[in-house]
């Protein structure tokens, strides 16, 4: 839900801390670190309901402070390329046939649904924490038909 919702890197959501989850005020600070900057989105409360969840059923109590971790031994925060393998992993079992799977796929929908809602390259770019406005505008041009389906990325029954 993060890269999809988000448009979050891999990184970003490996990175991510039980700190930079604000219950009280639905906020969620992301650490930028290709910008070297901090970003402030809202919780949304399905996000909100499927980390709670997370937390709370699936997360084994520790002294991480990273939000996700690995399933197996030996407990440890999760790496952007076990996210990767997760997402993939996700993404075939859910039958999406796109020429790309992973996380860069949802962030990859995510600006995508944002170009069909109508916002601009900057603010398009500014939500994705893009430094530079030539690393949007690739999205200038998109294949809206090759990407609903990885759009529509359901996280069902993942626990």
């Amino acid at each position: 839900m993060l890269f999809a919702i988000y448009g979050l890197r891999a990184t970003e959501v490996a990175k991510m801390r039980l700190e930079d989850i604000d219950w009280e005020h639905d906020l969620i600070l992301v650490s930028r670190p290709k910008s070297r900057g901090r970003q402030i989105y809202p919780l949304l409360p399905t996000v909100g309901n499927a980390i709670l969840r997370y937390l709370q059923e699936v997360r084994p109590g520790c002294s991480w402070r990273e939000v996700f971790l690995t399933f197996s031994a030996p407990l440890r925060p999760i790496s952007r390329t076990g996210l990767y393998s997760l997402t993939q992993r996700r993404m075939l079992e859910l039958g999406i046939s796109t020429p790309h799977r992973g996380p860069h796929a949802l962030r990859h929908a995510c600006a995508v649904h944002l170009v069909e809602e109508g916002l601009s390259l900057k603010e398009i770019g500014d939500h994705l924490g893009h430094r530079s406005s030539s690393a949007t505008r690739i999205y200038a041009k998109v294949d809206l038909s090759g990407l609903r389906e990885v759009a529509a990325f359901d996280l069902g029954g993942l626990k």
